[in-house]
């Protein structure tokens, strides 16, 4: 019998497979093709302060092992989250979310994260200073260590559950952005967010998202990912590994490298049931490589 728990900040999970935000709407909207239960946690649609339509339109670019996106951002706003989203994904889902939030100025992510941080259904919140799809927010806060420690501090300040900072890989040293999301207080990481990407259609001759350009994700970004996370484990902070994961494997290999759960992104646009998939297939690679616990592994890559 193998033991597939992990515990995030305290937050105990019955498996570390976790659906990334912006991949799984607000939860409920899969509980029609499975038993959202079985999973170890959902990380729900990234929650602005003010409601927001996102960007122009086409948002999405397919590519080979992967997929270029530009929603923006798109989200009811967080009283409307709390009022509605929440209260809908009470009724199929029994265990504690976790809160993505953005913003665009730091007094955004702090109202975002304050409100949020009150729901009881929320285990800890992901702050997402990461997005490449919107202008003048998210990504201009993670490719600067001051600024996302500023974001880290202030968030810190009106929230009692745990934070874990969402960062891009858009940089030239990750280790240096999430050092300073540490010194702030961060309580753990999430990474990585998307690649910068484009696409442009030969006909017209012209880039295929309105927007010119999108967040890169899927398989091919796995390695990138993957690194990144080795790369951040020495700070000693819990961290929530993502990018490119689409099998019980590489949920194995990002603990391997120092997370101590997964998220699952652009598989499950793919492949609606990508997470369920993972979960039931998780026991026997485990076997297969002599695992009997799963936390025994988290960065286990380190240890020769």
């Amino acid at each position: 019998m193998v033991d597939t728990r992990v515990t995030l900040s305290g937050l105990m999970l019955d498996n570390p497979v976790i659906p990334a935000s912006g991949t799984f709407g607000f939860g409920y909207e899969f509980a029609d093709i499975y038993d959202i239960d079985i999973l170890g946690s959902i990380s729900l649609k990234g929650t602005t302060k003010e409601p927001r339509f996102g960007n122009p339109t086409p948002r999405i670019a397919e590519c080979r092992e992967g997929l270029i996106n530009s929603v923006g951002l798109q989200n009811p706003g967080v009283h409307a989250v709390i009022s509605e989203e929440l209260p809908k994904l009470a009724k199929c889902f029994h265990k504690k979310a976790i809160a993505n939030v953005s913003g665009f100025s730091i007094d955004d992510y702090v109202y975002a994260a304050a409100l949020l941080d009150k729901e009881d259904q929320i285990g800890l919140l992901e702050i997402n200073i990461s997005c490449p799809n919107v202008h003048h927010g998210g990504m201009a806060f993670g490719t600067d260590p001051q600024n996302a420690a500023a974001v880290t501090r202030a968030v810190k300040e009106v929230c009692q559950k745990p934070v874990y900072i969402k960062l891009t890989p858009n940089v030239t040293d990750i280790v240096a952005v999430a050092a300073a999301c540490a010194e702030a207080g961060a309580d753990g990481l999430s990474l990585i967010n998307t690649l910068l990407g484009m696409r442009i259609d030969l006909k017209t001759r012209r880039p295929v998202i309105a927007n010119t350009m999108g967040g890169f994700s899927g398989r091919a970004i796995q390695p990138v990912a993957l690194r990144m996370v080795y790369q951040v484990y020495g700070l000693g902070l819990p961290i929530m590994g993502m990018g490119g994961v689409s099998t019980a494997e590489d949920v194995i290999e990002m603990m391997l490298a120092g997370a101590t759960a997964v998220q699952v992104g652009a598989e499950n646009l793919v492949i609606p049931t990508a997470c369920k998939d993972i979960i039931e297939n998780l026991p026997a690679v485990m076997a297969r490589y002599g695992i009997t616990r799963l936390a025994d592994i988290i960065g286990g890559a380190h240890h020769g």
